[in-house]
């Protein structure tokens, strides 16, 4: 057992900030549980499965996210199991029983006092009005996105101006007004309009 947790702890490394690491081992092991480190998921960034069969627990979490995205995706995920063991399948999925779950998952992690400050304010703030999750809760998401890997061609979405162009895969849009979390932007080949997250990373296009 002990050899498992050691190979465990060296492969999250890469994933998870050191000083977390025997705490999220110790939340593997407290149930039979199949934990995988997925490939990059545009819907996503992790995701919960309960037991069916003779299949375990399930947790999934993408790979390519930042190590403080990871550890807070990765508990969020727990916050579900522990949910489900709990109180079943029955209740909402991001209802009372889940925020008190993922409340209590964090606490230790926010004790520990060893996650940078802006995230630690971030989470605190969090708590006192749980989210579904960091991608819901703006100030959160924002607080961890500033710990990505920086790409100098691309630009959050919120910090464009309205009306400028900007790419988004292998389209191109014009960004129009803010509709709570997301503007409003239009697709310049097909006139179309879309809702595209306020952090959403772009390229923009200067036009001269």
């Amino acid at each position: 057992m002990e050899t498992k947790k050691k190979k465990i702890a060296k492969a999250l490394k890469q994933y998870i900030p050191e000083e977390y690491i025997d705490y999220i081992i110790s939340l593997m092991f407290a149930e039979q549980l199949s934990f995988r480190i997925s490939k990059p998921r545009k819907t996503k960034a992790g995701d919960y499965r309960p037991p069916f069969g003779e299949k375990p627990h399930r947790i999934s979490i993408n790979g390519d996210l930042n190590p403080y995205a990871f550890l807070i995706t990765t508990i969020h995920e727990f916050a579900h199991m522990h949910t489900f063991i709990k109180h079943g399948p029955y209740v909402k999925a991001h209802g009372k029983e889940w925020k008190n779950e993922f409340k209590s998952l964090l606490l230790p992690v926010l004790n520990q006092k060893s996650l940078p400050e802006p995230i630690t304010q971030a989470l605190a703030r969090s708590l006192e009005n749980l989210k579904a999750s960091s991608c819901t809760d703006i100030h959160l998401a924002r607080a961890l996105k500033t710990y990505d890997k920086k790409n100098d061609k691309l630009e959050l979405l919120e910090n464009l101006a309205n009306n400028q162009l900007f790419r988004l895969g292998k389209n191109t849009f014009q960004r129009g007004i803010l509709k709570r979390r997301r503007y409003l932007c239009r697709e310049v080949h097909t006139g179309k309009h879309y809702l595209v997250n306020r952090l959403a990373e772009v390229e923009p296009i200067n036009e001269n």
